[in-house]
């Protein structure tokens, strides 16, 4: 079955994915003016607003730590381990690439979320289904894209992240043959605790969010912060030979190139998400001024997540020379552990297998949430949400003691499917949002704080908020005033 997987996969991969998302990327690099290079600092600003929104709004952090709660994930310590056993450390400069190329379809994707929010079924919800239907008319692909991204991420990902935490949790306690009844602990006590979170609800969700996440970047970050430290002389070294397996002649002429291509994209993929309609789930849930400021947000969190979070970890794995683990489709998170015991010592091992608890179950309950918003999407809720939350409650136990290389060759399947019919529906509707960045850079230059209401641009219609009767998307007089005099 594994085998049968990677065929197929490879094949969507080869000739429809790796294209489309590159050819993507680039378009709406052009069309949105490489915003994601020159608005970062905008990026850290937007990010640190506190919402004047109602009670029980989720402001844009908490949006950002959802999102984050999926993409920070096993991706981060297991794929980019994967990425290098079986694609060389070439396959890491090609997860740098997906992450710039794909900051621009992140932000193109997470402000439509935004505009076309809903908040008919509870407080805002929404993502590429809602803005597929509304804005192109397509119900039968909204409704395609609704089923496939709750399979992929609430079942077939949730399994993934379930078998980090096993597979990490084997390298600290199951000893060199691992242990079966260790597999079948953790997976029941991983259900359950998820059991717990996901039938308390989105803002259930996004208080473990806004909570577990930062802790769980800042011991990753410290620890590896520590390897980077004690190695300072020789992290340069580790970089140029990223940069030069991924154009090397050697990797040229035997074809290594083309395999560090393809875990270079689709291990960056399942890291930042970007392109994949996930983040849309998450970022249409925020109270915003503007539509633009969760597209700018999210796309910050593409590069915490690649080009922060998967370089430490391709530094503490390659510091190590993990010789031994490439061309090895088993290696996981077993690797970085290893290699953080290289450099630290056994302690080490068991301080990652925490960290990794913490990445993977964020992961499983930010999954869930894209997962609830389009059952939601398609039957409002009752007896199919009740359905969908035991179904993953299921597919997180069934993830922990299910073999490595098959939850990842599940993962690869239905990865570029998602892109795909996401990619399709963002392409004609990038015009958009690049109407709505002028509209906020105007704004920003004015001196405002960015305002939106649906009257601002008549013409796009079944917009359902941004009527003004959200608090948040009131300018105070005064800050117009000031403007104005400034102006004058």
């Amino acid at each position: 079955m594994t085998e049968l997987l990677d065929t197929l996969s490879g094949s969507l991969w080869t000739y429809l994915a790796i294209p489309m998302l590159v050819l993507s990327g680039l378009y709406l690099t052009f069309v949105c003016r490489g915003m994601q290079i020159r608005m970062v600092p905008e990026m850290f600003r937007v990010l640190g607003e506190r919402t004047k929104g109602e009670e029980g709004s989720i402001s844009s952090f908490k949006a950002f730590t959802i999102s984050a709660a999926s993409r920070v994930g096993t991706g981060n310590i297991a794929g980019v381990a994967t990425a290098i056993a079986l694609g060389g450390p070439g396959a890491v400069f090609w997860m740098w690439m997906v992450a710039l190329l794909g900051g621009a379809t992140s932000f193109v994707e997470s402000t439509l979320g935004q505009l076309y929010k809903s908040g008919r079924l509870y407080r805002y919800h929404g993502g590429p289904a809602y803005y597929i239907q509304r804005a192109l008319g397509w119900r039968w692909l909204a409704v395609s894209f609704a089923l496939m991204i709750s399979v992929t991420y609430g079942l077939v990902f949730n399994s993934v992240q379930a078998n980090s935490i096993v597979d990490a949790m084997q390298g600290s306690f199951g000893g060199p043959q691992g242990s079966v009844a260790l597999s079948w602990a953790v997976g029941i006590a991983l259900a359950l605790l998820t059991a717990v979170v996901i039938f308390g609800g989105v803002q259930s969700i996004s208080k473990v969010s806004v909570t577990v996440v930062p802790v769980m970047a800042l011991l990753y970050l410290g620890i590896g912060t520590v390897v980077v430290a004690l190695n300072f002389e020789r992290v340069p070294g580790v970089i140029a030979d990223i940069v030069a397996h991924a154009f090397g002649w050697r990797e040229i002429a035997g074809g290594g190139m083309g395999v560090a291509i393809m875990m270079g994209v689709r291990r960056g993929l399942f890291s930042n998400e970007a392109g994949m309609g996930s983040v849309p789930n998450a970022s249409a849930t925020a109270a915003v001024s503007h539509p633009v400021k969760q597209g700018l947000v999210q796309t910050l969190g593409v590069y915490f997540d690649t080009l922060v979070i998967c370089t430490m970890t391709a530094v503490i794995i390659l510091l190590a020379g993990p010789d031994h683990a490439y061309g090895d489709a088993s290696t996981g998170a077993s690797l970085t552990q290893w290699a953080l015991a290289q450099q630290l010592g056994g302690w080490a091992v068991h301080y990652l297998t925490f960290a990794i608890l913490l990445f993977a179950f964020t992961s499983v309950i930010g999954n869930y949430y894209y997962g609830e918003s389009n059952i939601q999407y398609m039957f409002g809720g009752g007896i199919w949400l009740l359905l969908f939350r035991l179904l993953v409650v299921l597919f997180v136990l069934l993830g922990s003691v299910a073999q490595v290389s098959m939850v990842w060759a599940m993962a690869d399947l239905f990865m570029p499917l998602l892109a795909l019919i996401n990619l399709v529906a963002i392409l004609p509707l990038s015009g958009i949002a690049a109407r709505l960045l002028v509209h906020y850079l105007k704004q920003r230059r004015a001196g405002l704080e960015p305002t939106f209401h649906r009257d601002d641009m008549p013409d796009l219609k079944n917009i359902e908020c941004w009527d003004g009767s959200d608090p948040v998307t009131h300018r105070d007089d005064r800050e117009a005033l000031l403007a104005q005099e400034k102006a004058s």
